[in-house]
């Protein structure tokens, strides 16, 4: 049976990957499985390397195919911040909400019109050897809000209005139906490419 490791441990985001990969009929395995501590550093400058260090860590691991996912907010007005601290920005010890609060707060003076960003989401899957597979890159432009809007979705989804829906405030990622949102976003389109070339890579 082909299955695949997912190197996250954040529900919401593999909540999205495991959707996202259901049509291909792959079990999908996690780091928990393996009864060991999964804690990768993320610490490279940008989200590919992030993407192939947690891949190639728990491909390792686990001694079969992982698959990795490194994704955040680039603001053009903070000169792409917060890219690959997204999930740290202000500090370890901040949640979701926390974090948002800080990025509106960054944000404050900059007018609506400038107030462009988009997301970005890497995909690596290494082999059990520590070799990379495959690596896919892909982004979802749009813009953010003066406040949140919606209660779905995770990270800065609920102030991000993807470029599709531009002025309609009332369509950030927190407040897409699910299909709709894996359509449009970074970790969708990035996905898709992927699913086309994982049935090659794992099969028997």
């Amino acid at each position: 049976m082909r299955e695949l490791w997912l190197a996250t441990n954040n529900p919401k985001k593999r909540a999205e990957l495991e959707r996202l990969l259901a049509p291909l009929g792959i079990t999908l395995r996690l780091p928990h499985e393996l009864h060991r501590a999964f804690a990768p550093v993320e610490d490279q400058p940008d989200f590919a390397g992030n993407a192939r260090q947690k891949a190639r860590l728990l491909a390792e691991l686990a001694g079969g195919i992982a698959l990795a996912d490194d994704s955040g907010l680039c603001v053009d007005a903070l000169g792409g911040r917060p890219g690959v601290h997204s999930a740290r920005y202000g500090g370890e010890g901040l949640n979701d909400h926390q974090r948002l609060d800080r990025l509106l707060t960054e944000l404050t003076d900059v007018p609506p019109g400038r107030r462009t960003a988009h997301f970005t989401c890497s995909l690596c899957v290494c082999g059990a050897d520590g070799s990379v597979l495959a690596a896919i890159e892909a982004t979802c432009e749009g813009t953010l809000l003066l406040a949140p809007t919606g209660e779905g979705g995770f990270g800065y989804d609920p102030i991000f209005v993807p470029a599709e829906f531009a002025g309609d405030p009332a369509r950030t990622f927190a407040r897409l139906d699910a299909g709709t949102k894996d359509r449009l976003s970074h970790r969708g389109k990035a996905l898709r490419q992927l699913c086309a070339r994982l049935p090659v890579l794992l099969r028997d």
